[in-house]
């Protein structure tokens, strides 16, 4: 399960930032997750509630955005949403497409006290 491993990265980031800020803790992270970011959504929570205990975000509140995919046509330029990193263009049939958005793992925001 990679996602703990990811889980355990977002916590060190969060945690280091807060302490720039002088914070005792973490009340809120907020992320952006890709569709096709590879990451399983119900192990990252399981991940997170599995650590969180142990850190500075122990009472916060975990806010996901899912991010849906988009590609765009290398050929013809159209963007479509895709649910594949490898996929057709809709338009033209094209295997010549490429993902635009959706594989981001991000931490948006990161609230402290």
């Amino acid at each position: 399960m990679h996602e703990l491993s990811i889980v355990g990265n977002i916590i060190e980031i969060a945690e280091n930032e807060a302490r720039k800020a002088l914070a005792e803790r973490i009340t809120e992270l907020e992320m952006d997750i890709g569709t096709v970011s590879g990451i399983e959504l119900d192990a990252l929570n399981f991940a997170f509630e599995s650590v969180k205990p142990k850190t500075m975000l122990k009472n916060a509140e975990i806010k996901i955005n899912i991010i849906q995919a988009k590609a765009v046509c290398s050929d013809c330029r159209h963007v479509f949403e895709t649910e594949n990193v490898y996929t057709l263009c809709p338009v033209c049939d094209s295997f010549k497409t490429e993902i635009i958005q959706g594989k981001e793992i991000k931490i948006k925001s990161i609230l402290v006290d």
